[in-house]
């Protein structure tokens, strides 16, 4: 392949500079517990901006206030958010980087939650988590207007792509797994049915050219866990339902068992390139991507089209910048600042 890291990309509607994805990351810092961004999400992600990334994912992004993780988490469960995610979004268009947000419910991982809510009455271990009450079918139904609502504001801000949360043990991801899913209903004879009505519900809400992106676990590491031809099936049904790029992580939905995830540079790349191969469909890889080199070969060997850099970021805003000149790329090609331009 010829392509490169620092190669541009499209896809629809989406136009990026580079490869280089910002991977959500919660920042866990809505100090007034309104889900609304702030002066440290306006620095945060607008520096990321200025340091040269592609496309910037913002963090995990709730639709009502039992679905945060915590208390502290963003939100966009009401149209008083839109404008501080307008603001948000405008500060990372004027530096370059187009903008994705992940859309999400916790679930059963909703620690401040009074009492969660899940598919099924499966509590996540640790003491930090209470037992989740089981959603209705006709809660389902409503919860799946929750995110489509959410979509519409988060585009009214002007994102250029929505990632809808299906992995890491959240709600959409525990809807499709047999560990966490244990429903007799429509829901449970059919683990994609509710991530299947979310992706149909929100590209309503979506400009014809913009991507929904999906982030999946493509396995579960507790044991009994879903091996990856489970998620395969799963994705099929979500890509026809609408989804045109899949963003591959793994685990998240319980204490690792007797398989263990690698945490090793890349360990996550093998399962990018069988969603890539398999469904024919665009991947975003992510997993200690951080040394470039390593991220340029994920590219260039064809195991994905997008590259998503997660702790690499928190440490340096600067990454992509960094990465360019590390891979040849000259001065005036990577997206350097004039301002901070004399100190290359």
């Amino acid at each position: 392949m010829s392509e490169k890291l620092f190669s541009p990309y499209q896809f629809k509607g989406l136009q990026l500079n580079n490869r280089v994805v910002m991977a959500p990351m919660c920042q866990y810092s809505v100090t007034a517990k309104d889900g609304i961004p702030n002066d440290w999400h306006q620095v945060h992600y607008v520096s990321r901006a200025v340091g040269g990334t592609g496309l910037i994912v913002i963090e995990m992004t709730d639709v009502e206030p039992d679905g945060r993780i915590t208390d502290n988490d963003l939100g966009i469960w009401s149209d008083e958010h839109i404008p501080a995610f307008a603001k948000l979004v405008d500060g990372m268009h004027a530096h370059g980087s187009k903008v994705a947000i992940q859309i999400a419910h916790a679930g059963r991982k909703a620690e401040d939650a009074e009492q969660p809510v899940a598919p099924s009455v499966v509590t996540f271990p640790g003491e930090d988590f209470r037992e989740p009450r089981a959603l209705t079918t006709e809660e389902v139904g409503a919860m799946v207007q929750k995110f489509a609502d959410g979509v519409r504001r988060a585009v009214q801000a002007g994102v250029d792509a929505i990632e809808l949360h299906g992995a890491h043990g959240y709600l959409i991801h525990q809807f499709h797994s047999k560990l966490m899913n244990h429903r007799e209903d429509v829901y449970g004879q059919d683990l994609a049915r509710f991530g299947v009505e979310i992706i149909r519900a929100v590209k309503k809400e979506m400009p014809e050219d913009m991507p929904l992106i999906m982030r999946i676990s493509a396995i579960e590491y507790a044991d009994g866990g879903y091996d990856i031809e489970h998620t395969l099936e799963m994705a099929r049904a979500y890509q026809a339902a609408g989804v045109d790029i899949f963003h591959i992580s793994s685990g998240g939905e319980g204490p690792a068992g007797q398989r263990k995830p690698g945490n090793y540079p890349g360990y996550q790349v093998p399962f990018a390139r069988r969603f890539r191969e398999e469904l024919n469909v665009p991947v975003i890889a992510v997993g200690l991507l951080d040394d470039a080199a390593l991220a340029q070969a994920v590219i260039g060997n064809g195991d994905a089209d997008l590259v998503a850099v997660g702790r690499g970021m928190l440490r340096d805003p600067y990454w992509a910048n960094h990465a360019a000149l590390e891979l040849g790329v000259s001065k005036d090609k990577a997206a350097i600042a004039e301002q901070y331009s004399r100190g290359y």
